[in-house]
């Protein structure tokens, strides 16, 4: 019987988040944040399929400022579900955006740290200690707004978004991740301020997965049990995109480890509701599948019998029993047993989740946001379009990122990618180097495909 993890409560509007409180469930507008009618109506879409929690991109004062437009007239409409705003680069915009929603999202790697430029800085015990003193003095007033309005906080560190400071020091690593995370939550904790909830995301479900576990002994270590908040970010869509989320956010379910969860798709926000809700409906028998198939590894394959009503249910079934398995290197071969349907689509499927898991390499591997009122282009138009050019490339990663908040960073990982940088601009880097810059975007997909042609030519 799988046993969750103990955390503390925290109170985000009309709902709480931890403790014996259910697993929320919630995802994330990819409206204009200043378009007030098509955020409620998103949200509200979002909420009519069972979200829980909405959340929207508030990337200046303007946004932050309608986020109260956008809440009087959801709550007009009858729907009270707290609404998160997601900051970015421009600390004081948290400020606002805590007066009007229940909860705010910032990111230690841009809260006050500048945008990472991925170049290695010294600094001296004393230097550094200075840097952290910046953070607690940006901090503070944040939090005493928070606690005059009753606002939660979510503190979500990305990979992709890990500041130049904390690679310099711990370097791309779970560590770095792990102490980026530490460094809020050590001045929320002496500020006695506690609605705070937790994420750690990444697009590469190995780091994710370890990150978490590092963090809930470093949080255990300073006595503190803060909720989780789990997602595997830029997993992208389609297929991949649910198999990639079920390995890493199913790993840690798994193990009693997450307290709300949002699977990223490149997909109408609104998508991703019944995908997550399979996945915490799956938590008691992918535990049991997954005790069970550790039992019975031979010859480092995992040979996995399953039943499921449906394609997608087995495919969230298959990849949630053996992620941890996977991620952990117990095996590194996964043979899927079904009577329903066709073998050829079950080594598809194996080998789907092994290369989620990141052991084997089949196709082409696609790391794509899943758009918020950043994005400036047609991301899922884009991504249909790179991956019918790019789908014959065997163990090639591309990026298709909607902004900068994490584009650069996440595709560190990949061998090329294409970023957002405007208004129809958009930017294309060879893994973490900008190669051109600011082109249009209606140019922009032929160039991708030039500069992965002439490379391959090369």
């Amino acid at each position: 019987m799988i046993t969750r993890r103990i955390s503390t409560v925290a109170h985000i509007g009309n709902i709480e988040i931890g403790g014996a409180n259910p697993i929320r469930i919630q995802s994330m507008a990819t409206t204009d944040t200043n378009d007030t009618e098509g955020c409620v109506a998103q949200a509200k879409r979002i909420i009519d399929a069972g979200g829980e929690l909405v959340r929207f991109t508030t990337q200046g004062s303007r946004e932050a400022e309608n986020m109260k437009n956008i809440s009087a007239r959801l709550k007009a409409e009858g729907y009270h579900q707290p609404l998160v705003a997601d900051v970015h680069f421009t600390a004081h915009v948290a400020d606002i955006a805590a007066q009007y929603c229940e909860k705010v999202r910032i990111n230690p790697g841009n809260y006050v740290d500048p945008g990472r430029t991925f170049k290695h800085l010294d600094y001296t015990d004393e230097e550094y200690a200075t840097e952290l003193q910046k953070i607690e003095a940006k901090l503070i007033p944040f939090i005493n707004i928070c606690k005059e309005h009753h606002t939660a906080v979510r503190i979500g560190v990305n990979h992709g978004s890990l500041s130049d400071r904390i690679m310099s020091r711990y370097g791309d690593t779970p560590a770095g991740i792990v102490e980026s995370c530490m460094e809020f939550l050590r001045i929320f904790m002496r500020e006695q301020f506690n609605d705070v909830v937790i994420s750690i995301k990444a697009s590469n479900t190995v780091v994710m997965v370890q990150s978490v576990r590092l963090l809930v002994k470093a949080m255990d270590q300073e006595n503190m049990h803060y909720p989780l908040h789990l997602g595997v970010t830029e997993a992208g869509e389609g297929e991949d995109g649910r198999i990639k989320s079920a390995v890493g956010i199913g790993a840690l379910l798994t193990e009693g480890i997450g307290d709300t969860i949002r699977v990223s798709l490149s997909e109408e926000p609104e998508y991703e509701i019944p995908v997550a809700r399979k996945l915490v409906d799956l938590i008691p028998e992918c535990s049991q599948l997954r005790q069970e198939a550790e039992a019975n590894i031979k010859e480092d394959t995992i040979t996995l019998p399953l039943d499921a009503p449906d394609w997608e249910t087995l495919q969230l079934k298959a990849a949630m029993a053996v992620g941890a398995l996977l991620i952990d290197r117990k095996a590194t071969k996964l043979v899927i047993h079904n009577t329903s349907f066709e073998e050829t689509r079950l080594v598809e499927l194996a080998d789907a989740i092994l290369q989620a898991a990141r052991i084997k390499f089949t196709k082409t591997e696609y790391i794509s946001c899943p758009g918020c009122g950043r994005t400036l282009y047609n991301l899922q138009e884009t991504i249909a379009r790179i991956k019918e050019a790019t789908k014959h490339l065997v163990g090639l990663k591309i990026g298709i990122m909607g902004c900068i908040v994490n584009g650069p960073g996440e595709m560190a990982d990949a061998d090329y990618g294409y970023v957002g940088a405007g208004r129809g601009k958009i930017s294309l880097y060879k893994q973490k180097v900008c190669v051109e810059k600011s082109i249009l975007e209606e140019e922009a997909v032929d160039k991708l495909l030039e500069l992965i042609n002439n490379d391959r030519k090369a």
